[in-house]
C-alpha cells in the first residue's frame, strides 16, 4: 500500500506481486480513506465455482467483467453476464454459480467488512 503525500489517497497492489490485472482473484476489507466497501475481486476459468446459499446485513453488488454466472437471489434465478452489474438488496439470500469459460467479476458490499449469513 502506498500513501500519496498530503492527498490522503492510498495506492494498493496486488498482494501477489503481479503487475496485472488478469486472474486476480484477492479480498479486500476495511480499505483507507473512509471508502466503507469491501471488495470481493473473483476471476476463475472453472464452471460451477461460486458460494453457497448465504446473505448479507448491506447490498452486494457484482459488476460481471467477463464469462457468466448463474444467481440465485431470493427464489429468482438470473444469468448474468459480463457487461452487466447485479445489485442484490441487503438481507437477501443469494449464490451462485460461473458458467462455462469462467467469471470474473468485482463484488462490492456495503460495508467495511464482510457480514455473511450462511444458510447452506
Amino acid at each position: 500500500m502506498t500513501d500519496i503525500a498530503n492527498t490522503g489517497a492510498v495506492v494498493i497492489n496486488r498482494a501477489d506481486g503481479r503487475d496485472d490485472g488478469e486472474e486476480w482473484t484477492e479480498n479486500y476489507t476495511e480499505l483507507p480513506g473512509g471508502a466503507g466497501v469491501s471488495l470481493i475481486l473473483e476471476a476463475t476459468t472453472k464452471e460451477g465455482a461460486g458460494p453457497r446459499l448465504h446473505m448479507h446485513p448491506y447490498a452486494e453488488t457484482f459488476i460481471i467483467r467477463r464469462g457468466t454466472a448463474t444467481f440465485t437471489v431470493g427464489d429468482e434465478q438470473i444469468v448474468g453476464k459480463a457487461g452487466q452489474i447485479l445489485v442484490v438488496p441487503a438481507n437477501t439470500p443469494h449464490k451462485f454459480r460461473t458458467g462455462p469459460g469462467g467469471y470474473e467479476a468485482v463484488h462490492i458490499h456495503a460495508n467495511p467488512t464482510f457480514e455473511t449469513t450462511w444458510l447452506e
